[in-house]
């Protein structure tokens, strides 16, 4: 008998399976899902500027305009795409081959042997991971305040001492302030650069130094969610200090430059005893087309050169604005705008919210601050064209 299906392109049977009557009702998925194989001959810039067209009519017409939860706006790159929808046949499959596969694919892409490097469901999980290995039976962890708030949060449940450090007066890791909460109950110290919520980057040489010097002493996670963002020259991860066998853990994400927030993907760099500890703390594994997408992704660096120019150009637009109101605004490396809004940030949300965009929440003590994700480059100007009304 003949298969019904099998004359079908996959464009018929998306919009056959959805119920979806027309390509217009499918806004930015049927280009990332065909890529080059409908749209033969186009090249792959093209293919990526259409993208930025679909992602911004997809988000507003979606609803309120997402700039709250630092997410790349366009998603997955179409060859990570590409690489998901032939993945598809995997769903059923305990330990699918892709997992050894994208962990290779990690490790070249920073320059480290496979061994250093764990495969986890986000980097937020390796931050629990850490919590269990380092933070229990009383241990004592050192993390700034305000950042990244998984591992403090986690660590604060498994009932570990969580010694919280101010920023100094420039929103930076007051790291003299952390060395002297480091004592003999340190178990771990925790740097976030860029930080989050506030996207300041510290200088290579203090951030490396502190590093350096904490590392003989207690073990020391970076992470480095958002360094893909990073514009300064000579910047470097800490990964080259994992390699000359120091206690330091580096965590990275797919979830920001890649677009793969909803899938879950996140990789640790760390000597391969302490990869070993945290391996007894894994509660599972990252699903079968996050792997495939982020081995697609890792390898697709136009992909993530046009993400990385299109935050800059969006991200520039929204500091320039800023300053031309006055207000005082942190010097970001992210693709977030951390400012002083001068009024409570609930207000601001409330008052964005009314202009069609979602913003983020307060960061304490930061309660008259606003954090803003950088969407894209249509979506930035409608946003400065409504920013003077915040502070009216």
């Amino acid at each position: 008998m003949r298969d019904p299906f099998s004359s079908l392109s996959r464009r018929q049977w998306l919009q056959a399976g959805l119920g979806l009557g027309a390509t217009a009702a499918l806004p930015g998925l049927l280009p990332a899902l065909e890529a080059t194989r409908v749209l033969g001959g186009v090249s792959y810039a093209q293919l990526l500027d259409r993208l930025e067209q679909d992602a911004t009519t997809a988000r507003r017409a979606a609803g309120p305009v997402r700039l709250m939860y630092n997410e790349n706006p366009y998603g997955m790159s179409p060859k990570a795409k590409d690489a998901l929808m032939a993945s598809w046949m995997e769903h059923g499959w305990y330990d699918p081959p892709i997992r050894q596969q994208v962990r290779d694919t990690f490790a070249a892409h920073v320059g480290v042997p496979p061994e250093y490097v764990m495969v986890t469901q986000g980097s937020s999980e390796i931050l629990a991971m850490l919590a269990i290995a380092y933070g229990t039976e009383g241990g004592e962890i050192v993390v700034p305040n305000p950042t990244f708030e998984d591992l403090p949060r986690y660590a604060s449940t498994l009932k570990a001492t969580v010694r919280q450090v101010p920023l100094d007066d420039r929103m930076d890791h007051d790291f003299y302030q952390m060395d002297a909460k480091i004592g003999s109950g340190t178990k771990l110290v925790f740097v976030c650069n860029p930080n989050n919520p506030t996207a300041t980057l510290h200088d290579d040489a203090t951030v490396r130094d502190f590093v350096t010097t904490t590392c003989k002493r207690t073990p020391v996670i970076v992470d480095e969610a958002y360094i893909d963002f990073v514009d300064v020259p000579g910047h470097r991860s800490m990964i080259d200090l994992v390699l000359k066998g120091e206690s330091v853990i580096v965590s990275r994400t797919a979830s920001k430059i890649h677009g793969l927030a909803g899938l879950r993907v996140g990789f640790a760099v760390a000597r391969p005893d302490i990869i070993a500890r945290l391996d007894r703390y894994k509660t599972g594994d990252p699903n079968v087309f996050g792997l495939h997408a982020a081995n697609a992704s890792l390898r697709d660096t136009e992909y993530q050169s046009f993400v990385k120019q299109k935050n800059r150009e969006g991200r520039t637009m929204l500091l320039d604005a800023l300053r031309s109101a006055g207000r005082k605004v942190t010097a970001s490396q992210t693709n977030f705008v951390f400012f002083h809004a001068g009024k409570p940030t609930a207000d601001v949300q409330k008052y964005f919210l009314q202009q069609g965009f979602a913003v983020g929440r307060a960061f304490p003590p930061y309660t008259d601050w606003c954090r803003v994700s950088i969407g894209t480059p249509d979506e930035m100007k409608a946003f400065v064209k409504v920013l003077p009304g915040a502070f009216a």
